[in-house]
């Protein structure tokens, strides 16, 4: 149980120091709001019809997607500071679990993003969202999102132990969140896209999420999206978890 007890400690400093430094949740927030409403407004004409009707209730899902992957990136810039402050030299110096620091990070950073996603749902809401499959639904969708920022916090982590300078990995973050996000079902349906793209776009796991969302929202596309979401995590977790353990017990 000390682990456990480790890890609440570290999301508790982590969550504080988060609300504590309120620039952040409001910069965190305005981006994706900014996604939410330029897309909304500019492509809703075109995209609308092509997506079945009110484009607000399409798009939310894949910003809310999109959010998850954006908030991940902070987890591995996040790490990379402690690290060039000294921050996670001081935790290694105190009788704790190893894995306590990664989990407490990663944690914080969900609690990070259900605030977020919070804000963009009620901007969603004033532009005309609505969702149509009753609460429990609603509140499935949400963990399915927040599980995912999660397992990509982890990839994010990876990242951050591997390269150690915030710039950087802020950098390489968005060289692999970019194509995830803008080669998915985010903004328009798969369906519009080259032929050769819609092979990458059906097969990656933010298609995946953002149909899983939309199906638990909007009863939209299949519900085997919830499942293959679900896997996609797992197989994440279960790749990312041992080898960003593995790094930080490295880090001299």
């Amino acid at each position: 149980m000390s682990g456990v007890s480790n890890t609440l400690q570290i999301v508790n400093r982590n969550v504080k120091r988060n609300f504590r430094i309120p620039q952040l949740l409001i910069f965190s927030s305005i981006q994706p709001v900014v996604f939410l409403l330029l897309f909304n407004f500019v492509f809703g004409g075109a995209v609308g019809p092509e997506s079945g009707g009110n484009y607000i209730n399409f798009l939310l899902p894949g910003i809310l997607a999109q959010t998850a992957l954006f908030g991940a990136i902070q987890t591995g810039v996040g790490l990379a500071e402690d690290l060039n402050k000294g921050v996670v030299d001081r935790l290694r110096s105190l009788p704790i679990a190893r894995y306590a620091v990664l989990a407490g990070r990663t944690i914080a950073d969900s609690v990070r993003n259900v605030v977020v996603i919070a804000i963009m749902l009620a901007v969603g809401y004033l532009l005309g969202f609505r969702f149509q499959e009753g609460i429990l639904y609603f509140l499935l969708a949400i963990g399915v999102i927040v599980l995912f920022a999660y397992a990509f916090s982890w990839v994010s982590a990876t990242v951050g132990l591997l390269l150690r300078d915030s710039e950087t990995v802020q950098v390489a973050g968005f060289l692999w969140v970019f194509p995830l996000v803008f080669a998915s079902s985010v903004f328009v349906p798969v369906a519009t896209m080259p032929s050769w793209l819609q092979v990458f776009a059906n097969h990656q796991p933010v298609t995946e999420a953002v149909n899983a969302v939309r199906y638990l929202m909007q009863g939209m596309g299949s519900g085997d999206a919830v499942w293959h979401t679900l896997v996609w995590i797992a197989v994440l977790l279960t790749v990312f978890i041992p080898i960003a353990v593995w790094r930080y017990r490295k880090i001299q």
